[in-house]
């Protein structure tokens, strides 16, 4: 069980095989790495179904490779997108190996061994989370990273500061950790040295990249939507061949907006980043990286409020009119998502 999906495994893989399972999208949503959240949204797990599925079909139209086998009907059927007549939670997939770093400390600092991971290994996960950048909407990662010294204006392909809901004269490529307790943003050198990739595989990642950019960055416009950022997670099958895994260019893995609004889980984010919770959550997490901790959920004394009623009501329905309007099939009956947003910003301008 995942924080937001289950996973029904049907067939193992083995070392040399991929094996067969099904992604179960569940209404939980989950902010800041925290996991589980106390409330459910509405409807949530079965639009992000519909909206993986279509981008996954698309891509494949492309000759990019994925996991993706087809949605599952209440009937128990596994089929294409086109064929479905009504809403389904539950999508079948191709499942690889997932190799976990070991966790250890050193001096005091939280390090982790990623030695299993070499360039002839197969089938398997890449313990990364690869990034594209359009534009930097309010809440983007990259104006701390800039502020704290992490990454400088040169790493980005930029001459001066750039602003909130400024858009990017081309795509910025960025990459993190995907398994370790805390995602950790690393150079393009350290992510090829711990997941075991060759220099042309890296190059080989950042093309995939840029062509499901495209592609995604397509679909929103049908929807009215700008495509801010997002991120993929890649795997190699048994030929050590790249495929996109995990979901692709839903609300969850992607950051639109609509005229400036948000139009993702950033929402939320932003209503519990007024929160004492959330201060806490990043308090605890400098702490546990600072004296080698690796679960720091220990070190939050606080639970998550939960989400205001009228707010997670609204969020609810900006999942399954953005469903809706990417895929351009009324699975959901739902206002249409411009009166939505609006709505949504009225609501959250509203709450202390």
């Amino acid at each position: 069980m995942g924080s937001v999906k289950d996973l029904e495994v049907i067939k193992k893989p083995t070392i040399e095989s991929m094996g067969v399972g099904r992604f179960h999208f569940s209404d939980r949503y989950s902010v800041f790495d925290w996991g589980e959240m106390p409330d459910h949204i509405d409807c949530k797990g079965a639009a992000l179904c519909l909206m993986g599925a279509y981008c996954f079909e698309r891509l494949e139209e492309k000759g990019i490779r994925t996991h993706y086998r087809g949605l599952v009907n209440a009937r128990g059927q596994v089929i294409r997108f086109d064929d479905l007549d009504e809403p389904t939670n539950i999508m079948e997939i191709n499942l690889v190996n997932i190799y976990r770093p070991k966790a250890y400390v050193n001096c005091g600092k939280l390090k982790y061994d990623y030695s299993v991971y070499t360039p002839t290994l197969r089938n398997y996960l890449l313990p990364l989370e690869i990034i594209y950048r359009n534009g930097l909407p309010e809440g983007s990662s990259i104006f701390k990273r800039l502020e704290q010294g992490l990454i400088t204006l040169k790493d980005l392909g930029l001459e001066c500061m750039p602003k909130p809901g400024e858009r990017l004269p081309r795509p910025i490529f960025d990459v993190s950790t995907k398994l370790e307790e805390s995602d950790r943003y690393v150079s393009w050198e350290e992510a090829k040295r711990i997941a075991g990739l060759t220099d042309q595989e890296v190059e080989e990642i950042k093309d995939l990249l840029l062509r499901v950019n495209e592609t995604i960055t397509g679909i929103a416009e049908r929807a009215g939507l700008v495509n801010e950022d997002g991120k993929i997670e890649l795997a190699f099958d048994p030929e050590r061949r790249l495929m996109v895994v995990d979901v692709v260019g839903t609300l969850d893995e992607c950051r639109f907006t609509y005229m400036g609004m948000h139009v993702s889980k950033e929402v939320a984010r932003i209503y519990y980043r007024r929160t004492d919770w959330a201060k806490e959550v990043e308090a605890a997490k400098k702490e546990a990286r600072e004296r080698g901790i690796e679960n720091w959920r220990t070190l939050v004394k606080t639970p998550p409020p939960n989400l205001e009623p009228r707010l997670k009501t609204l969020i609810s329905q900006m999942y399954m009119a953005a469903a809706n309007e990417m895929t351009g099939r009324r699975f959901f009956d739902t206002p249409k998502l411009e009166e939505i947003l609006k709505d949504l910003q009225e609501t959250i301008s509203t709450l202390k």
